[in-house]
């Protein structure tokens, strides 16, 4: 996990940089130097156009931390399995779910050499990271994921309103990505106010999931109950 806290707080430092830029350029703290005949500098403020754009454009950095930050997550608990040579039979029922779903959907050519152990490698012969999500999640996808590993989605609502934003980014995002909306479209009828609002809470609720799954994970609560009473 400690690689995929690095990651995180990576993305929310260029997040947190490029909405202080936006911020400065929309309340004309910061300005556009521009160039005109003989070099000579013109400073301007941002076009109003320029910055609906902009606007649009953070719910694709949202959504990007969002996503990254789940599919990273979970591919940190089927590398603690592969790691501690974790067994199947010793796993709780809800991960045993998935390893056969995901294990039905392969085919024999796609995972026979991947397989010397059945007990231990039938866990993450079948498991394929770039099939997470792909661009379908919001709140209820989280607590949905959750609740199939079997880790927390509690989170402090003071500070994360649960996620609730996190459907508006999702929306957006496909929006743009499949071109039902134009950037401007997008941009025009949210303010910057609501927009760093949005991101706090987006990056404390998405901060708070990673803390519950790194909980999970050192408490080894992906085994079965009758396991973890022997450790």
């Amino acid at each position: 996990m400690q690689t995929v806290l690095l990651d995180f707080n990576t993305r929310v430092q260029e997040i947190n940089e490029y909405f202080l830029f936006l911020e400065g350029l929309i309340n004309e703290t910061t300005k556009l130097v521009v160039l005109v005949d003989g070099n000579e500098p013109n400073i301007k403020a941002i076009d109003s156009e320029l910055a609906k754009t902009l606007k649009a454009n953070a719910f694709l950095l949202l959504y990007n931390l969002i996503e990254s930050s789940m599919r990273n997550a979970i591919e940190a608990i089927f590398d603690e399995l592969k790691g501690k040579k974790v067994s199947f039979n010793s796993v709780r029922i809800e991960l045993k779910k998935i390893v056969l779903q995901n294990f039905k959907n392969r085919s024999p050519e796609d995972i026979h050499a991947r397989i010397t152990d059945i007990s231990l490698d039938i866990i993450t012969a079948g498991f394929k990271s770039r099939e997470l999500f792909s661009g379908n999640i919001d709140r209820d996808e989280i607590t949905k994921t959750a609740r199939k590993y079997g880790f927390s989605f509690e989170t402090d609502y003071s500070k994360t309103r649960h996620g609730e934003n996190l459907y508006s980014i999702m929306r957006n995002r496909n929006d743009l990505a499949h071109g039902n909306k134009s950037f401007s479209e997008v941009g025009k009828d949210i303010s910057i106010g609501d927009l760093l609002k949005i991101k706090e809470e987006v990056i404390e609720y998405i901060g708070q999931i990673l803390e519950n799954i790194e909980k999970y994970l050192n408490a080894k609560e992906y085994l079965d109950s009758s396991f973890i009473s022997t450790l």
